[in-house]
């Protein structure tokens, strides 16, 4: 429930922009809008979701990656158009919805199990009653 005034969220919600679902733990490729003097151009930052914040148009959220061996840390706002696409690599099964612990570890330490996709049940021959 939000105490904000209902013309304040008609025009929040007005702003809100459709981007695909994702978790802690998923690894993503943000396409980020970088101006560089009077061109525009697209630039990929792909790394682990390590924090997701859900509120509304101040959603927000912080991705992780390994550059020449230095850890970056990245965070965006959900619904900015700076984003021009979020893609989600794989999916991580993971039991925290902060993942500040990896900050201190790097290597096979560091790695996410992958989150498997249900698997659709056999299908079952019918018996022939002779």
């Amino acid at each position: 429930m939000s105490n904000k005034h209902p013309l304040v969220q008609v025009i929040e919600n007005a702003q809100l922009i459709e981007r695909p679902s994702f978790a802690p733990g998923d690894t993503v490729v943000v396409q980020v809008k970088v101006r560089e003097g009077e061109r525009e151009r697209l630039q990929a930052f792909e790394g682990v979701v390590i924090a997701k914040r859900n509120r509304g148009l101040n959603s927000a959220f912080t991705v992780r990656k390994i550059s020449s061996g230095v850890g970056v840390e990245r965070a965006f706002q959900l619904h900015s158009p700076i984003i021009d696409s979020i893609e989600v690599k794989r999916r991580g099964a993971v039991r925290r919805a902060k993942l500040y612990y990896l900050r201190e570890r790097s290597g096979k330490s560091a790695r996410i199990r992958e989150k498997l996709a249900p698997r659709a049940p056999k299908a079952v021959k019918p018996k022939a009653n002779a």
